[in-house]
């Protein structure tokens, strides 16, 4: 107890401090200070479980072996390249590769795998301090300047490692010149020094880099590598997750250990701190920190599509929009949702996937077993192709809209396999179309005639210039065979058709593009065949080579003389009207109109006709020319 007098002296040497008075608890401040740097002071997971040595390697194993191997048989490479995905371990396992080339203890001076104790320099190596291990990040020094001053480095001893080191990250983004600087001293560097390379991209670092490199491939962490590694740290944290959202941090890393950590922060971040415990951290919030709760609205916008709901679609899109979501991202996640349907019908195991409810995932289940797999195929065409027109859009919002009516609208519409069923099963009376009528006497080919049974077309008729319309009927050009027989060289066609059984490109050639055929009459017996003909102005004359060779292949004798008259079109000439007129005669059907209606943008690429031979002989049936072929078939556009 303070006395009466204590407390004059007190009160006379001035006014006092009450216990609240502002700086009276000093210490408790400095006390909070200390907490806050503590907090400030916080390291990620992805940082604080970081593998420090090759046990700690997750998934590796193959390299880890290799590796073990080469150090025991004293087979060390100089350069090494480890490339993979992002956050899979390569600039971590080059300090680990690093720390054991430099191993270094009391009772071991010697490389080493076997990690288990902290050497010399081990500490300063995994810190990234060491003197004589150069990290160097390739994204922000690509020029030659970097690699010169590696160049001019590497002849000096290290100051106290074994190996001067040399990590180089994002490798491939160096430069042209700086890759050709390092080439010499990376094939042919001092004993005292070792490269380590890390890439992403490996098919952008030359070959000649790879080729003076040994190079590992580290693989991509699978759910169930992931999963343990979480499992780890969630013992090390001293926390308890619940398994469904372990799973779905899992998937959500897509094989990256480091997304896997980053993922886990957030999820530890979540939980109040006032409980200290994770019983608020379900599936159904772990989709929601990964932003995956807004997948039953993109199912409800994939569903409006599928059933031709256009204004309830755009409705849809216009309120996810105004939510903040981006155009380019619905699109995407309709992509997706597309993607994972069709693996439902055929991968069994799509079903479990944890990152859909299972509400979701018993209503996709359902989509799968009632969409046919050409139906989804065409949706993720129909997206895929409008993501990349949001993406360079100038109004990306007005694109995407486009793609859904697109989709929409393409939604009942059949396939082709549905369609072409239609058009086989249609009833009969389907107007068809004769045969082409008059030919010139010479049986030079004309415009073929198109087949009965596909589109309506007027019979055309072409005669040469001072010919009959009643003249021979025009002969197609025959398909091509092997076996020739001297009778059977009845005409123009025929005869082409033979030098290209010969095998003779150049004359075919020129007998199809550079020909004007004026004549031709066949060899008979003892007479001789003659073919008269005007060359394209500027051509070469063939008349001698074809004498030749007509008579070392028929055995009969030909008499070619070349014409000053017109005579008629090439073949080259011919076909390509013929090709023209049959595209436009498809263009004219109302079967091939109402294909190109369901299907917008739709083209005719060609038209095939797969009607039966015609007679190969010359024979008029009758005064109007018409000729009747062997048999007669659909013509399919």
């Amino acid at each position: 107890m303070t006395s009466e007098d204590d407390k004059q002296a007190l009160a006379d040497e001035g006014p006092q401090i009450s216990d609240d008075a502002p700086g009276f608890d000093m210490l408790a401040d400095a006390d909070e200070e200390n907490h806050v740097a503590a907090r400030q002071s916080y390291q990620v997971l992805a940082r604080k479980y970081r593998p420090r040595n090759f046990d700690d390697l997750i998934g590796q194993e193959a390299m880890v072996q290799t590796l073990t191997n080469a150090f025991d048989s004293g087979r060390v490479a100089h350069a090494f390249m480890l490339t993979g995905v992002r956050g899979v371990g390569k600039t971590t396992t080059a300090r680990i590769l690093a720390r054991a080339l430099n191993y270094h203890t009391a009772d071991n001076d010697a490389p080493s795998m076997d990690l288990s104790s902290m050497g010399t320099h081990c500490e300063a190596i995994m810190q990234g301090t060491h003197v004589d291990v150069i990290e160097m990040d390739a994204a922000s020094r690509t020029g030659i300047g970097d690699i010169r001053e590696i160049i001019e480095n590497v002849r000096y001893m290290p100051s106290s490692g074994r190996y001067k080191i040399y990590i180089i990250d994002e490798v491939h983004m160096l430069s042209k010149a700086a890759f050709n600087g390092l080439l010499k001293t990376l094939e042919e560097p001092p004993e005292h020094v070792k490269f380590i390379f890390a890439t992403t991209e490996i098919r952008q670092v030359p070959v000649t880099v790879l080729s003076r490199c040994q190079r590992f491939d580290l693989r991509r962490l699978g759910p169930d590598d992931t999963h343990k590694l979480l499992d780890k740290v969630c013992a090390a944290e001293a926390v308890s997750v619940p398994e469904d959202a372990l799973t779905l941090i899992a998937r959500a890393a897509d094989g990256s250990a480091r997304d896997a950590l980053s993922l886990l922060d957030r999820a530890l971040a979540h939980i109040d701190p006032a409980q200290g415990n994770s019983d608020g951290l379900t599936a159904d919030t772990m989709r929601s920190l990964l932003g995956l709760a807004d997948r039953g609205r993109v199912f409800d916008l994939f569903d409006m599509m599928m059933s031709g709901q256009v204004p309830e679609a755009l409705a849809e899109f216009e309120a996810q929009y105004n939510m903040g979501a981006d155009p380019a991202i619905i699109l995407a996640d309709l992509a997706e949702l597309t993607h994972w349907l069709t693996r439902l019908k055929f991968v069994e195991a799509a079903g479990d996937d944890v990152t859909f409810s299972q509400a979701l995932r018993t209503r996709g289940q359902q989509a799968a077993e009632t969409l046919s797999t050409r139906v989804l195929s065409r949706a993720w065409q129909v997206l895929l192709q409008g993501l990349d027109e949001t993406l360079r859009a100038g109004n990306p919002r007005a694109a995407a809209e486009m793609v859904l009516i697109r989709m929409a609208h393409l939604a009942d519409a059949p396939t082709p396999e549905e369609l072409m069923k239609q058009l086989e099963t249609a009833p009969a009376g389907t107007p068809s179309v004769a045969p082409a009528a008059s030919a010139p006497a010479t049986g030079a080919p004309q415009a073929s005639a198109a087949p009965s049974g596909a589109f309506a077309d007027t019979p055309q008729t072409t005669a040469s210039a001072g010919q009959p319309e009643t003249a021979q009927l025009q002969q197609p050009i025959p398909q091509q065979t092997t076996d020739f027989h001297p009778s059977t060289l009845q005409n123009f066609a025929a005869l082409v058709e033979l030098v290209g059984d010969k095998r003779d490109l150049g004359l075919k050639h020129a007998l199809e593009n550079n020909v004007h055929l004026v004549k031709f009459e066949p060899a008979h017996g003892e007479r001789a065949g003659r073919i008269e003909f005007r060359l394209v102005e500027g051509r070469d004359n063939i008349a001698q080579e074809l004498t030749r060779k007509l008579r070392a292949w028929t055995g009969q004798t030909w008499v070619i003389t070349l014409s000053s008259e017109k005579g008629q079109e090439t073949l080259s000439n011919v076909r390509q009207s013929e090709a023209e007129r049959r595209h436009d005669a498809a263009l004219q059907d109302k079967n091939v109109k109402a294909a190109l209606d369901v299907f917008p943008g739709a083209q005719i690429i060609s038209v095939t006709d797969f009607s039966g031979a015609f007679s190969d002989t010359l024979a008029p049936s009758d005064a109007d020319g018409d000729i009747t072929p062997d048999t007669a078939s659909d013509e399919d556009a």
